[in-house]
């Protein structure tokens, strides 16, 4: 399942992207299921179009696709359509080449604005401890000069 922020990426990323794929008047056939998993597995991203001689809307069209191929729908604007399935061969040629695109990165289970609010405390009890230390640093200085001239009167 794709989340909001990946399908934008892979809507902006398809905005480039020539229309490759066509859904004619005979609808969602064998042939047209067979060219979308092929352009699936060589490109993990396809556009496609359906014709207007076609019987069948464009989110109908994605959603038998979809379905027969297993990829998620990316989007629909007008008559096209786009696809997404990654591709385990492009995976691996990605990794080979140090590119781990859409690599899954596990979860932290460590709530964000908890982390936040810590992070500040932290940063405040050592800005703290800072200026504590300040004052006590010129407090002993101060006490030293005090019991010198002190000493001074005495003599």
């Amino acid at each position: 399942m794709l989340t909001s922020k990946a399908r934008a990426q892979l809507r902006a990323q398809a905005n480039g992207l020539e229309t490759t794929l066509m859904v004619g008047k005979g609808g969602v056939t064998q042939q047209v299921i067979a060219e979308a998993d092929n352009q699936l597995e060589s490109r993990e991203l396809v556009k496609g179009r359906v014709l207007e001689a076609a019987l069948m809307s464009p989110r109908e069209a994605l959603e038998a696709l979809c379905a027969a191929t297993g990829a998620e729908p990316v989007c629909t604007v007008g008559s096209r359509f786009v696809l997404y399935r990654l591709s385990e061969k492009l995976r691996q040629a990605r990794n080979q080449t140090g590119r781990a695109k859409l690599a899954q990165v596990p979860p932290s289970k460590a709530n964000p604005v908890r982390k936040g609010a810590q992070a500040r405390r932290r940063a405040a009890r050592a800005g703290r401890e800072r200026r504590n230390a300040y004052f006590r640093q010129a407090a002993i200085e101060q006490a030293i000069a005090k019991a010198v001239e002190k000493a001074k009167k005495e003599k």
